[in-house]
Protein backbone atom coordinates (compact mmCIF):
# COMPACT_ATOMS: atom_id res chain seq x y z
CA UNK A 1 0.00 0.00 0.00
CA UNK A 2 1.47 3.36 -1.06
CA UNK A 3 1.31 5.83 1.82
CA UNK A 4 3.01 8.73 0.09
CA UNK A 5 1.72 11.09 -2.57
CA UNK A 6 -1.94 11.44 -3.48
CA UNK A 7 -4.81 9.18 -2.48
CA UNK A 8 -7.71 10.32 -4.66
CA UNK A 9 -11.22 9.84 -3.27
CA UNK A 10 -13.69 8.73 -5.92
CA UNK A 11 -17.31 9.86 -6.01
CA UNK A 12 -19.93 7.24 -6.83
CA UNK A 13 -21.53 8.21 -10.16
CA UNK A 14 -25.21 7.53 -10.80
CA UNK A 15 -27.48 7.52 -13.81
CA UNK A 16 -30.14 10.17 -13.15
CA UNK A 17 -29.67 9.65 -9.42
CA UNK A 18 -30.74 6.01 -9.67
CA UNK A 19 -28.46 3.15 -10.74
CA UNK A 20 -24.71 3.21 -10.14
CA UNK A 21 -22.83 4.17 -13.31
CA UNK A 22 -20.12 1.51 -13.46
CA UNK A 23 -18.76 2.81 -16.77
CA UNK A 24 -18.33 6.20 -15.07
CA UNK A 25 -16.45 4.49 -12.24
CA UNK A 26 -14.09 2.95 -14.78
CA UNK A 27 -13.42 6.37 -16.35
CA UNK A 28 -12.64 7.78 -12.90
CA UNK A 29 -10.07 5.03 -12.39
CA UNK A 30 -8.54 5.84 -15.78
CA UNK A 31 -8.28 9.52 -14.82
CA UNK A 32 -6.57 8.53 -11.56
CA UNK A 33 -4.02 6.44 -13.46
CA UNK A 34 -3.32 9.23 -15.97
CA UNK A 35 -2.96 11.74 -13.14
CA UNK A 36 -0.37 9.57 -11.41
CA UNK A 37 -2.03 9.21 -8.02
CA UNK A 38 -0.68 6.58 -5.62
CA UNK A 39 -4.08 5.13 -4.74
CA UNK A 40 -7.81 5.73 -4.93
CA UNK A 41 -10.26 5.61 -2.05
CA UNK A 42 -13.87 4.49 -2.52
CA UNK A 43 -17.14 4.67 -0.57
CA UNK A 44 -17.34 6.72 2.63
CA UNK A 45 -19.21 10.02 2.83
CA UNK A 46 -17.66 11.35 -0.39
CA UNK A 47 -18.77 8.20 -2.19
CA UNK A 48 -22.34 8.46 -0.81
CA UNK A 49 -21.91 5.03 0.77
CA UNK A 50 -24.82 5.55 3.15
CA UNK A 51 -27.11 5.84 0.09
CA UNK A 52 -25.91 2.55 -1.38
CA UNK A 53 -27.24 -0.90 -0.60
CA UNK A 54 -24.83 -3.51 0.73
CA UNK A 55 -24.80 -5.20 -2.67
CA UNK A 56 -24.08 -1.90 -4.42
CA UNK A 57 -21.15 -1.14 -2.12
CA UNK A 58 -19.52 -4.45 -2.98
CA UNK A 59 -20.24 -3.93 -6.69
CA UNK A 60 -18.55 -0.50 -6.56
CA UNK A 61 -15.45 -2.02 -4.96
CA UNK A 62 -15.44 -4.88 -7.46
CA UNK A 63 -15.69 -2.53 -10.46
CA UNK A 64 -12.90 -0.28 -9.22
CA UNK A 65 -10.49 -3.11 -8.32
CA UNK A 66 -11.14 -5.00 -11.55
CA UNK A 67 -10.69 -1.96 -13.76
CA UNK A 68 -7.62 -0.77 -11.87
CA UNK A 69 -6.13 -4.23 -12.49
CA UNK A 70 -3.10 -3.54 -10.33
CA UNK A 71 -2.37 -0.12 -11.85
CA UNK A 72 -2.89 1.58 -8.49
CA UNK A 73 -3.82 0.67 -4.93
CA UNK A 74 -7.45 0.61 -3.81
CA UNK A 75 -8.43 1.85 -0.34
CA UNK A 76 -11.98 1.10 0.80
CA UNK A 77 -13.81 2.98 3.55
CA UNK A 78 -15.24 0.22 5.76
CA UNK A 79 -16.12 2.43 8.74
CA UNK A 80 -19.07 1.20 10.75
CA UNK A 81 -20.70 1.85 14.09
CA UNK A 82 -20.33 -1.86 14.86
CA UNK A 83 -17.01 -3.68 15.19
CA UNK A 84 -18.38 -6.93 13.75
CA UNK A 85 -19.86 -5.09 10.76
CA UNK A 86 -16.54 -3.33 10.13
CA UNK A 87 -14.64 -6.62 10.29
CA UNK A 88 -17.05 -8.48 8.02
CA UNK A 89 -17.07 -5.76 5.38
CA UNK A 90 -13.28 -5.40 5.53
CA UNK A 91 -12.93 -9.15 4.93
CA UNK A 92 -15.23 -8.90 1.93
CA UNK A 93 -13.35 -6.03 0.29
CA UNK A 94 -10.04 -7.79 0.95
CA UNK A 95 -11.38 -10.68 -1.07
CA UNK A 96 -12.21 -8.26 -3.89
CA UNK A 97 -8.66 -6.94 -4.03
CA UNK A 98 -8.57 -3.92 -1.71
CA UNK A 99 -5.04 -2.91 -0.67
CA UNK A 100 -6.14 -1.19 2.56
CA UNK A 101 -9.18 -0.06 4.51
CA UNK A 102 -9.99 3.45 5.70
CA UNK A 103 -11.64 3.42 9.12
CA UNK A 104 -13.04 6.14 11.37
CA UNK A 105 -13.93 5.39 15.00
CA UNK A 106 -17.49 4.17 15.58
CA UNK A 107 -20.03 6.88 16.31
CA UNK A 108 -20.90 6.31 19.94
CA UNK A 109 -21.70 8.47 22.95
CA UNK A 110 -18.58 9.13 25.07
CA UNK A 111 -16.47 6.50 23.36
CA UNK A 112 -13.39 5.89 25.52
CA UNK A 113 -9.83 5.92 24.24
CA UNK A 114 -9.48 2.30 25.35
CA UNK A 115 -12.41 1.25 23.19
CA UNK A 116 -11.10 3.19 20.17
CA UNK A 117 -7.73 1.42 20.43
CA UNK A 118 -9.57 -1.88 20.92
CA UNK A 119 -11.60 -1.22 17.76
CA UNK A 120 -8.50 -0.84 15.59
CA UNK A 121 -6.61 -3.66 17.32
CA UNK A 122 -9.51 -6.08 16.85
CA UNK A 123 -9.85 -5.14 13.20
CA UNK A 124 -6.12 -5.65 12.60
CA UNK A 125 -6.21 -9.05 14.29
CA UNK A 126 -9.20 -10.16 12.21
CA UNK A 127 -8.25 -8.80 8.78
CA UNK A 128 -4.81 -8.93 7.18
CA UNK A 129 -4.87 -5.46 5.59
CA UNK A 130 -3.23 -2.11 6.32
CA UNK A 131 -5.57 0.31 8.09
CA UNK A 132 -5.75 4.02 7.34
CA UNK A 133 -7.03 5.70 10.50
CA UNK A 134 -9.30 8.60 9.61
CA UNK A 135 -9.42 11.46 12.08
CA UNK A 136 -12.63 13.22 11.01
CA UNK A 137 -14.57 14.43 14.06
CA UNK A 138 -17.00 16.48 11.95
CA UNK A 139 -17.99 13.29 10.14
CA UNK A 140 -18.08 10.65 12.88
CA UNK A 141 -18.47 12.83 15.98
CA UNK A 142 -15.39 11.38 17.70
CA UNK A 143 -12.40 13.60 18.39
CA UNK A 144 -8.99 11.93 18.69
CA UNK A 145 -6.07 13.95 20.00
CA UNK A 146 -2.49 13.56 18.78
CA UNK A 147 -1.57 11.31 21.72
CA UNK A 148 -4.35 8.85 20.96
CA UNK A 149 -3.51 8.71 17.24
CA UNK A 150 0.14 8.01 18.05
CA UNK A 151 -0.88 5.35 20.57
CA UNK A 152 -2.98 3.58 17.92
CA UNK A 153 0.03 3.52 15.61
CA UNK A 154 2.32 2.19 18.34
CA UNK A 155 -0.01 -0.52 19.56
CA UNK A 156 -1.49 -1.51 16.20
CA UNK A 157 1.32 -1.73 13.61
CA UNK A 158 -1.19 -2.25 10.79
CA UNK A 159 -2.68 1.16 11.58
CA UNK A 160 0.31 3.44 11.08
CA UNK A 161 -1.17 5.52 8.28
CA UNK A 162 -3.30 8.45 9.40
CA UNK A 163 -5.63 10.68 7.41
CA UNK A 164 -6.12 13.98 9.22
CA UNK A 165 -9.36 15.83 8.50
CA UNK A 166 -9.52 17.70 11.81
CA UNK A 167 -8.82 21.39 11.15
CA UNK A 168 -6.34 23.00 11.38
CA UNK A 169 -4.73 19.95 9.79
CA UNK A 170 -1.17 21.26 9.64
CA UNK A 171 -1.07 22.03 13.36
CA UNK A 172 -2.36 18.58 14.22
CA UNK A 173 0.13 16.90 11.88
CA UNK A 174 2.94 18.79 13.61
CA UNK A 175 1.76 17.59 17.03
CA UNK A 176 1.39 14.01 15.85
CA UNK A 177 4.85 13.79 14.36
CA UNK A 178 6.41 15.42 17.41
CA UNK A 179 4.69 12.92 19.71
CA UNK A 180 5.45 9.92 17.50
CA UNK A 181 9.20 10.02 18.25
CA UNK A 182 10.65 6.75 16.90
CA UNK A 183 7.29 5.35 15.79
CA UNK A 184 7.22 5.82 12.01
CA UNK A 185 3.78 7.08 11.10
CA UNK A 186 2.60 7.96 7.60
CA UNK A 187 0.38 11.04 7.69
CA UNK A 188 -1.89 12.26 4.92
CA UNK A 189 -3.54 15.67 5.01
CA UNK A 190 -7.28 15.80 4.39
CA UNK A 191 -9.81 18.63 4.37
CA UNK A 192 -10.18 18.29 0.60
CA UNK A 193 -6.58 19.34 0.09
CA UNK A 194 -7.29 22.96 0.98
CA UNK A 195 -4.21 23.12 3.21
CA UNK A 196 -1.95 20.92 1.10
CA UNK A 197 1.03 23.27 1.15
CA UNK A 198 0.85 23.80 4.91
CA UNK A 199 0.37 20.06 5.51
CA UNK A 200 3.45 19.18 3.44
CA UNK A 201 5.48 21.78 5.31
CA UNK A 202 4.33 20.19 8.58
CA UNK A 203 5.68 16.83 7.45
CA UNK A 204 2.72 15.13 5.77
CA UNK A 205 3.60 12.34 3.33
CA UNK A 206 0.88 13.50 0.97
CA UNK A 207 -2.83 14.18 0.76
CA UNK A 208 -6.11 12.29 0.62
CA UNK A 209 -8.62 14.35 -1.33
CA UNK A 210 -11.49 14.04 -3.77
CA UNK A 211 -10.63 17.28 -5.59
CA UNK A 212 -11.84 16.92 -9.20
CA UNK A 213 -8.38 17.81 -10.55
CA UNK A 214 -6.08 15.12 -9.12
CA UNK A 215 -3.38 16.17 -11.59
CA UNK A 216 -2.97 19.40 -9.64
CA UNK A 217 -2.47 17.54 -6.37
CA UNK A 218 0.11 15.20 -7.90
CA UNK A 219 2.06 18.09 -9.45
CA UNK A 220 2.12 20.13 -6.27
CA UNK A 221 3.33 17.20 -4.13
CA UNK A 222 6.04 16.40 -6.69
CA UNK A 223 7.23 20.02 -6.86
CA UNK A 224 7.51 20.26 -3.06
CA UNK A 225 9.40 16.94 -2.87
CA UNK A 226 11.82 18.14 -5.54
CA UNK A 227 12.54 21.35 -3.65
CA UNK A 228 10.49 23.67 -5.87
CA UNK A 229 8.16 24.95 -3.17
CA UNK A 230 7.76 28.45 -4.62
CA UNK A 231 6.57 27.01 -7.94
CA UNK A 232 4.28 24.61 -6.07
CA UNK A 233 2.70 27.45 -4.09
CA UNK A 234 2.08 29.49 -7.24
CA UNK A 235 0.45 26.58 -9.06
CA UNK A 236 -1.59 25.49 -6.05
CA UNK A 237 -3.11 28.90 -5.39
CA UNK A 238 -4.36 29.14 -8.96
CA UNK A 239 -6.76 26.35 -8.05
CA UNK A 240 -7.75 27.42 -4.55
CA UNK A 241 -10.97 29.12 -5.76
CA UNK A 242 -12.10 25.82 -7.30
CA UNK A 243 -11.11 23.82 -4.23
CA UNK A 244 -12.88 26.25 -1.92
CA UNK A 245 -16.06 26.01 -4.00
CA UNK A 246 -15.89 22.22 -4.03
CA UNK A 247 -15.58 22.09 -0.25
CA UNK A 248 -18.71 24.08 0.56
CA UNK A 249 -20.57 22.07 3.19
CA UNK A 250 -23.61 20.25 1.85
CA UNK A 251 -22.97 20.77 -1.85
CA UNK A 252 -19.43 19.42 -2.17
CA UNK A 253 -20.28 16.04 -3.77
CA UNK A 254 -22.61 17.69 -6.29
CA UNK A 255 -20.04 20.35 -7.19
CA UNK A 256 -17.29 17.74 -7.58
CA UNK A 257 -19.43 15.63 -9.88
CA UNK A 258 -20.38 18.66 -11.98
CA UNK A 259 -16.70 19.51 -12.37
CA UNK A 260 -15.95 15.96 -13.46
CA UNK A 261 -18.86 16.06 -15.89
CA UNK A 262 -17.49 19.23 -17.44
CA UNK A 263 -14.12 17.51 -17.72
CA UNK A 264 -15.80 14.76 -19.75
CA UNK A 265 -15.20 12.04 -17.16
CA UNK A 266 -18.79 11.66 -15.96
CA UNK A 267 -21.89 11.69 -18.16
CA UNK A 268 -24.25 12.46 -15.27
CA UNK A 269 -23.44 14.69 -12.29
CA UNK A 270 -26.42 13.68 -10.17
CA UNK A 271 -26.24 12.62 -6.55
CA UNK A 272 -28.62 10.10 -5.03
CA UNK A 273 -31.58 11.43 -3.03
CA UNK A 274 -31.63 13.29 -0.74
CA UNK A 275 -28.52 14.80 -2.30
CA UNK A 276 -28.58 18.43 -3.37
CA UNK A 277 -29.39 19.35 -6.97
CA UNK A 278 -27.38 22.33 -8.22
CA UNK A 279 -29.27 25.24 -9.72
CA UNK A 280 -28.26 27.20 -12.81
CA UNK A 281 -26.47 29.81 -10.71
CA UNK A 282 -24.19 27.22 -9.12
CA UNK A 283 -23.50 25.47 -12.40
CA UNK A 284 -22.67 28.80 -14.02
CA UNK A 285 -20.25 29.64 -11.22
CA UNK A 286 -18.50 26.28 -11.66
CA UNK A 287 -18.16 26.85 -15.41
CA UNK A 288 -16.70 30.30 -14.83
CA UNK A 289 -14.20 29.12 -12.22
CA UNK A 290 -13.06 26.17 -14.33
CA UNK A 291 -12.59 28.36 -17.39
CA UNK A 292 -10.55 30.84 -15.34
CA UNK A 293 -8.38 28.08 -13.86
CA UNK A 294 -7.76 26.52 -17.29
CA UNK A 295 -6.44 29.82 -18.62
CA UNK A 296 -3.74 30.02 -15.97
CA UNK A 297 -0.18 29.25 -16.98
CA UNK A 298 0.60 25.57 -16.63
CA UNK A 299 -3.03 24.54 -16.23
CA UNK A 300 -4.10 24.00 -19.84
CA UNK A 301 -4.59 20.29 -19.15
CA UNK A 302 -7.69 21.03 -17.04
CA UNK A 303 -10.09 21.11 -19.96
CA UNK A 304 -8.21 18.78 -22.33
Amino acid sequence: MHTRGVVWTLPTPFRAGAEVDHEGLARLVDLAVRAGVSAVSVLGAAGEASRLTERERLEVVDTVTRHANGRLAIVVDTSSDGLRTCIDFSRQVRGLGAAAVLVSPPRAHRLSNEWIVHHYRSLAEAVDLPIVVQDAPAQCGVSMDAGLLVRIGREVPAARTLRIDAAPTSMKITRILAAAAETRLHVLGGQGGLFLIEDLRAGADGVSSGFACPELLVRVVALVRDGHESEAVTLFHRFVPLMRFENVEGVGPAVRKEMLRRRGVLVDASTRAPGIVLDEGMRGAIEQLMAWAARQEGAEWLLD
